[in-house]
């Protein structure tokens, strides 16, 4: 046993499925305040949401998760009761342990250490922790970071402690990501008999060629760190149910994974070009789920970089892959935002688990970047 393989296993006996804390959140405030945190609780709706803060100077370094988890899915497909950590050939196996109570321990053991070694450190430590990460996202980190910034709280340093690595620890580092921009089309037609088709106007053949031309634009051609936006339709719904009936309309359900190269603005202006180009009678509803964020090289990639190389021997790489995390909240309010985290290839599935001998070393990692940026 270790001290973070030790938390670990305490955080993830706790049921927390999403948007349930379990406890959890009270076990790390504790831990936190003998050290000196400052503790707020920060509940909104039913989710319970964690500020904890050591110091008042600047730079302030934040830790940023979550200690909710998806469902187990069958229980008795896993190998061990997923609330029942166990180690079994060099992993601990348990709901969490990579999507990322882990991690979180981690956190706290690197904040122990780093303290313990650096009383007089300079610059503040916080570690935001909600339980609506893999939920709706509503109540968790977007209302701790409006909170935040009504009183003029921001970071400068933020690491989110999600899954991020492929084949080894430390060989990815997420650096930003993509936004997530969705649209639900209605185009409208005339509803009547198919055999009649001159008195019918059908939806389905008139979004067609718009359809084709949408799926064939190039948005943007990317950046240095992101790839080109891409448009995809998610689901087409039209029809009656009877074989003999033109639909009166069609709906279409689409959505933008888009880049820093374009704004929301400007991907919602050159559809609707598009729609209006082929006449199209139609109604159309946005929602926007994340904005792109992106930290380019500098201060934290170079410390986290650097702490890597020191704890694991990996050159890690940057990469903006992947669907939206939290950061996508805490980039409102802190200039640099970076993730990394353990291996990411068992991730809400049966059997989640993380290498033990990948725990302590995820703690230096996040120690010596402290020890970078605060010293």
């Amino acid at each position: 046993m270790t001290a973070t393989l030790d938390l670990a296993i305490d955080l993830l006996s706790r049921r927390s499925i999403t948007p349930d804390d379990g406890g959890c959140q009270d076990l790390l405030a504790q831990r936190l305040q003998k050290l000196g945190f400052k503790i707020e609780k920060l509940p909104f709706g039913p989710v319970d949401n964690l500020w904890a803060r050591w110091g008042e100077a600047r730079p302030l370094v934040c830790f940023a998760g979550h200690t909710d988890v998806v469902p187990t899915g069958p229980v008795e497909k896993w190998g061990s009761e997923p609330f029942t950590p166990t180690v079994r050939d060099g992993k601990l196996y348990a709901r969490g342990a990579a999507d990322m109570k882990t991690s979180i321990a981690a956190f706290v053991t690197a904040a122990e250490r780093f303290l313990a070694e650096h009383p007089q450190a300079k610059g503040s430590i916080a570690l935001l922790i909600t339980s609506d990460e893999e939920g709706d996202a509503i109540d968790g980190t977007e209302k701790v970071v409006e909170a935040l910034k009504a009183r003029n709280e921001g970071m400068d340093y933020c690491i989110v402690g999600e899954p991020t690595c492929v084949a080894k620890l430390g060989d990815t580092l997420k650096n930003g990501r993509r936004g997530s921009l969705s649209g639900s089309l209605t185009v409208k037609g005339i509803q009547g008999h198919i055999a009649y088709p001159h008195l019918t106007k059908n939806p389905i053949h008139l979004a067609a060629p718009a359809i084709a031309e949408l799926a064939a634009t190039t948005w943007d051609q990317g950046n240095e760190y992101f790839p080109p936006t891409t448009w995809q339709i998610s689901s087409i719904h039209g029809g009656t149910g009877a074989t003999n009936v033109v639909p009166g309309e069609v709906k279409i359900e689409f959505n933008f994974r888009f880049s820093t190269a374009s704004t929301q603005e400007d991907l919602q202006q050159k559809v609707h070009a598009i729609l209006d180009q082929h006449g199209l009678d139609y109604d159309l509803q946005w929602a926007l789920t994340g904005k792109p964020y992106l930290t380019p090289k500098g201060t934290l990639v170079d410390a986290l970089t650097d702490a890597i190389r020191q704890a694991t021997g990996v050159e890690t790489e940057l990469s903006t892959s992947g669907g939206t995390s939290d950061g996508r909240f805490i980039a409102d309010i802190c200039p640099q935002v970076v993730e990394i985290g353990p291996l990411n290839a068992t991730i809400h599935k049966i059997d989640e688990c993380i290498a033990v001998g990948d725990i302590e070393p995820l703690s230096e990692i996040y120690r010596q970047t402290l020890v970078n940026l605060l010293t």
